[in-house]
């Protein structure tokens, strides 16, 4: 899928569905709809793949923490979504209109799938409901943090369908996959405890706001290390996911061929040995085109 073409910079832009900071080379992408529960309305689903691609594309932020505000982190898609038409309500020719609904389906699984795909790891701060849709964006996100409240909920089957859009593809990656299809099958709620135990957030934090303070940490932390290293580390991570061993060895083999340079780690040896932060250049902006 295209980039966006909008230039980032540092500071604050305000989206329908987003408020996005970026600060200290960590972007921070903030839900902002809570009285409407940050369910997903079409534009939330043109919005995210713009923030978090355009963010990658221009290497404006090394790191991005996805947030939200309210009660909870996001009940999942608005109805709005299955009733106004946005999933392709047009009169047509039976085969014609299923396939325009296919082509739907990975419109919306590509704004997930920008996270994954992200030159930068994306990591997720959810707190009170994480339900239906909001499973999927999470699975999607490098790592998970949850305030205590949180509960985690594939909401789909509660009302007869199949969930599409990335759950059932990741959950099994992320979690044993006997629990990812108890959470599949029989649409429970699982609170932020059980969710740690099995893996699906890496730490449960007292409330929101040492939740969202502990993912900036890690975001910080994380835009302190070599962007072209961190780069790296995510895509072999997630072609090892998907490939056998032999075949993953041998991608990491022929990534470090052409991308692996000595001056990043000459740096981050003499920044130690200086006692002082390394100090890493940018990634280079993806190409927009001739």
């Amino acid at each position: 899928m295209p980039g966006t073409k909008r230039r980032w910079q540092s500071g604050r832009m305000t989206y329908r569905c987003f408020d996005v900071e970026i600060a200290d080379q960590v972007a921070h992408v903030r839900l902002s709809r809570p009285d409407e529960l940050n369910t997903m309305t079409a534009d939330f689903w043109r919005e995210l793949p713009e923030i978090v691609t355009g963010i990658s594309d221009d290497a404006s932020a090394r790191a991005v923490v996805i947030s939200s505000t309210g009660k909870h982190f996001s009940a999942g898609m608005d109805l709005s979504v299955f009733l106004g038409g946005e999933l392709g309500g047009e009169q047509a020719e039976a085969g014609r209109k299923h396939a325009r609904l296919r082509s739907n389906a990975k419109v919306l699984q590509w704004s997930f799938t920008a996270l994954e795909k992200a030159r930068v790891p994306v990591i997720a701060a959810v707190q009170g409901g994480v339900i239906g849709g909001a499973v999927d964006l999470v699975t999607a996100c490098d790592v998970r943090y949850a305030s205590v409240d949180a509960f985690f909920c594939v909401q789909e089957i509660n009302i007869g369908m199949t969930a599409d859009v990335g759950t059932l593809q990741r959950l099994g990656t992320v979690v044993p996959e006997g629990f990812a299809r108890e959470m599949a099958f029989t649409g429970r709620r699982y609170p932020a405890q059980r969710a740690y135990e099995v893996g699906l957030v890496q730490e449960v934090f007292a409330d929101h706001e040492s939740l969202v303070e502990g993912a900036l940490e890690t975001a910080r932390e994380i835009a302190g290390k070599s962007p072209l290293a961190i780069w790296g580390t995510k895509v072999a991570m997630n072609y090892a996911r998907d490939h056998s061993v032999d075949d993953s060895l041998d991608q990491i083999a022929t990534w470090q061929s052409g991308m692996f340079q000595p001056d990043d780690m000459t740096e981050a040896f003499t920044a130690k040995a200086d006692k002082r932060d390394p100090v890493f250049p940018d990634l280079l902006s993806e190409p927009r085109g001739l």
